[in-house]
């Protein structure tokens, strides 16, 4: 079902950042700084409010890691449908670019799946998937052709 869209007062372009609150700074820094240089991401730090904050970022957004308030997690890992953030999921040009990422990121010690075809998702879905230190689920996938025509022919009625 599409629903048609009204007037609006400006268009949103894009994420500009997700925040990220981790158990164990140190920890996630260490397999973040893997993860995301092996992806391109670049690398600041920044306290705000008192709190160290680690940025990574690329020319799209960033993707920043702050310190919890609490340790206790909100979702427990046994059931992914709870209320909360289900998973991330970032996305590459390709299969062959998600096959070349599957393979550096376990290359890099990161406990990613092996590219897998999903045609109950979508036709041409591909996928991987892994997990930070405090189990937020992650996945990258290709650039779906519906996700490719939606963008392109976005003002195509």
């Amino acid at each position: 079902m599409t629903i048609a869209m009204t007037k609006i007062a400006a268009e949103i372009i894009g994420i500009d950042h997700i925040y990220i609150a981790v158990t164990d700074l140190s920890r996630s820094e260490a397999f973040y700084d893997t993860l995301m240089t092996t992806l391109g991401f670049r690398k600041n730090s920044f306290v705000l409010n008192g709190d160290m904050h680690i940025q990574y970022f690329n020319r799209h957004f960033g993707y920043v890691l702050r310190p919890a308030k609490s340790a206790t997690v909100r979702k427990p890992s046994s059931d992914a449908c709870a209320p909360g953030m289900h998973h991330l999921c970032l996305r590459v040009d390709t299969i062959g670019d998600l096959v070349a990422c599957a393979a550096a990121l376990r290359e890099a010690g990161i406990a990613a799946t092996e590219p897998k075809h999903h045609p109950e998702y979508a036709p041409d879905y591909w996928a991987i998937f892994f997990s930070d230190p405090d189990g937020t689920r992650l996945e990258i996938t290709n650039y779906r052709q519906e996700r490719r025509e939606r963008h392109d022919k976005w003002d195509t009625p």
